[in-house]
């Protein structure tokens, strides 16, 4: 097996570990009505899922630092594999509330690990583009894991999605195991050095724009599938071909940044991709399937495209603060964004609860809003800097 096809085996380990996270909000309103819980219940197992990821992984990793890689990421996708087997056969809510905690355990573990290896493994100067295939495996879980899960729930119940992610998470342990050489693991970098970046003002306003921006985004993303639905108006048979068309719009999105970023720079591709966000959801509240499906389509494609247009743009902008830091920068930004994640879902669920569904594009809206403020701040910030330094030079 060539070192490439190590790198895009690593991409399809991270695509299983993106569904498992993702699918929930494809089949919200199913795992609702199967478990006989409100909206919100089922919106705060996305919570729990990345509030343990957030936590817990940096945890583990600094623990298992020392760990041979391969031997760590078979293990840690076997305690995944556990945990999507008992998804599957476990009854009741509070059962798959306990499988989630141990599969988010297990991912975060699965995910970090395998970034690691492909730089490793991979052949000199092409450890960035090896780092970005297995990104783009996790990406991908949004393109096709969501609507085909969305499609085999329909079919044959959402739990069989968990199945049929624990069957090829087993499969591919066994791939991993002959594949990918043996690695020696990392100096441990103590958590306390960590999290000392945290006290530098630049970077705590560069983590709250990653905070408030996924936030606002999850707060609408998370519940999308009963808001198509309910408030949306369209019908069972066009959501599954509106979550691909998210995830389609999401790697064009995810290229742009790339590319604006590069052409334009940050501050333009940044601000310019939240403003745009803040607008699309802002519209998504006013259109109907009764109307035009088509429009709510296009609408939720410039949803997709500017946000996650952000992604590169917000990665880059962090190693940028910190450029002698920026796998530590990288690690606390994973750690931000599943946060960010949980207090999405979160919010989304207490606002359905005491306001309205419709309300959620509303205050994710305003979520977003709060980033590009904080965007413009730290901007300034940094302009300022430059010219303090300017002036001593001279």
């Amino acid at each position: 097996m060539t070192g490439s096809w190590k790198i895009y085996v690593l991409a399809i380990v991270s695509f299983l570990v993106g569904t498992s996270e993702y699918i929930i909000s494809g089949v919200l309103d199913k795992i609702a009505d199967s478990l006989g819980i409100t909206i919100t219940a089922a919106g705060q197992l996305i919570t729990i899922f990345s509030l343990v990821y957030a936590i817990l992984t940096p945890v583990l990793m600094a623990l298992t630092a020392k760990v041979e890689r391969r031997k760590l990421l078979v293990y840690s996708l076997g305690v995944f594999v556990v945990a999507n087997l008992l998804s599957f056969a476990l009854p009741g809510y509070i059962p798959f509330v306990i499988a989630r905690v141990l599969m988010a355990m297990g991912a975060g573990m699965v995910v970090v690990t395998a970034l690691g290896i492909a730089a490793k493994i991979a052949p000199p100067g092409k450890q960035a583009s090896s780092i970005a295939t297995v990104v783009m495996g996790f990406t991908a879980s949004l393109i096709i894991g969501v609507p085909l899960g969305r499609v085999a729930a329909a079919a044959f119940g959402w739990k069989s999605v968990f199945g049929l992610i624990a069957v090829l998470g087993i499969l591919s342990m066994f791939v991993l195991h002959k594949a990918i050489p043996k690695t020696t693991g990392d100096a441990p970098v103590p958590l306390l050095q960590q999290f000392a970046l945290l006290k530098k003002p630049k970077v705590a306003l560069g983590l709250a724009i990653t905070f408030f921006w996924l936030g606002g985004y999850s707060v609408a993303y998370t519940y999308l599938s009963p808001y198509l639905l309910n408030v949306s108006g369209l019908n069972e048979q066009w959501i599954s071909s509106a979550l691909f068309a998210f995830g389609i719009a999401s790697l064009i999105g995810s290229k742009f940044g790339g590319f604006s970023t590069d052409r334009w720079g940050v501050q333009l591709t940044l601000i310019g991709g939240m403003l745009l966000h803040i607008i699309a959801l802002i519209v998504l509240s006013f259109t109907n399937a009764g109307a035009s499906v088509m429009l709510v389509f296009a609408v939720l494609v410039i949803w997709s495209l500017a946000a996650w247009s952000s992604g590169p743009t917000q990665q880059y902008n962090l190693v940028q603060l910190e450029p002698n830091s920026s796998g530590v920068m990288l690690g606390l930004n994973q750690s931000m964004m599943q946060l960010s994640m949980a207090a999405g879902a979160g919010i989304g669920g207490i606002a359905i609860e005491r306001i309205s569904l419709s309300s959620i594009a509303w205050i994710g809206a305003a979520g977003v809003a709060i980033a590009a403020v904080v965007s413009l701040v730290l901007f300034q910030s940094i302009k300022q800097e430059s010219t303090d330094h300017a002036a001593l030079d001279a």
